[in-house]
């Protein structure tokens, strides 16, 4: 027989994990519609209600997203320059109602290849916080989603928050995602890029990450290093060829195929670099 907790506090949502194998629905906005007009046939673990992982917080220059932060409330959130990618992904998810019920942390558990938020999180260097009865541990957000709907989340773990350091130097960065329509669709390719500036005016550091074009969102890492130190004009994106998509897998389905996914992917990095050092 399936149960259905809605637990008040973390404390008592830890403790059901810890006793119980529960599937946890967050926003549910993925959970609800593949279960439409069937029964439940597993015990679920509702987290709406707990507070106290919702909203952004700060301290000594880290960003705490708590998990149960919505997408809706990142678009509205005052945050410096190199959140503005992040900023971007979150009007992206899905309709407005879906913004307003969509979590942070449900998104990047969902661990889909085409979530929104996994770009954006990589190229701010995030990291995850994972908590059970015996307490927290934090990863890398690169370490936390293993694969294909696969992370490393423990049974009786919550993803309770997102961890985000801000950068040493000023930081720009930005979001593109290609569709087969303007609004509300998944992705055929996305892209997000930061780039930090050095008192030169060149680039001190560059991160770009790749959606949709391979089982997880990917860092463009041999990009990034060729990028460092060159000067962050309108040349910028001139640097970026196909061999720096090598590490890409992307496929084709109905909505594309692996090479126009690759293709386009080419594209939004050398756009999204132009908007990054475009004043």
């Amino acid at each position: 027989m399936s149960v259905y907790w809605t637990p008040t506090d973390l404390r008592e949502a830890l403790d059901l994990l810890a006793s119980h194998r529960l599937t946890v629905v967050a926003g549910g906005t993925d959970f609800y519609p593949a279960r439409v007009g069937k029964p439940l046939t597993e015990s679920v673990l509702d987290i709406v209600g707990l507070e106290e992982l919702r909203g952004i917080s700060t301290d000594n220059g880290a960003f705490r997203i708590g998990a149960m932060t919505t997408w809706a409330q990142i678009v509205r959130s005052e945050l410096p320059p190199e959140f503005e990618g992040l900023r971007l992904a979150a009007g992206e998810v899905g309709a407005v109602q879906v913004q307003n019920a969509a979590t942070v942390g449900g998104n990047l558990c969902n661990a889909s290849p085409a979530a929104d938020g996994v770009p954006p999180l990589l190229t701010l260097n995030a990291s995850v916080e994972l908590t059970s009865v015996a307490g927290s541990r934090v990863l890398p957000l690169e370490e936390f989603i293993t694969g294909y709907r696969q992370t490393a989340l423990r049974p009786d773990e919550l993803l309770t928050a997102v961890l985000v350091h801000r950068a040493d130097v000023a930081a720009r960065s930005t979001f593109l995602k290609l569709g087969s329509r303007r609004y509300l669709v998944i992705s055929i390719a996305m892209v997000a890029a930061l780039i930090a500036l050095g008192d030169d005016g060149n680039v001190a550091e560059a991160r770009v990450a790749v959606g949709a074009c391979s089982p997880v969102a990917t860092r463009l890492r041999g990009l990034e290093g060729d990028l460092a130190g060159r000067v962050a004009d309108d040349d910028l994106a001139a640097v970026v060829t196909r061999d720096h998509l090598a590490p890409l897998s992307p496929i084709g389905d109905v909505r594309a195929t692996a090479e126009y996914r690759r293709d386009a992917a080419l594209t939004l990095v050398r756009r999204a670099l132009t908007k990054c050092t475009t004043p």
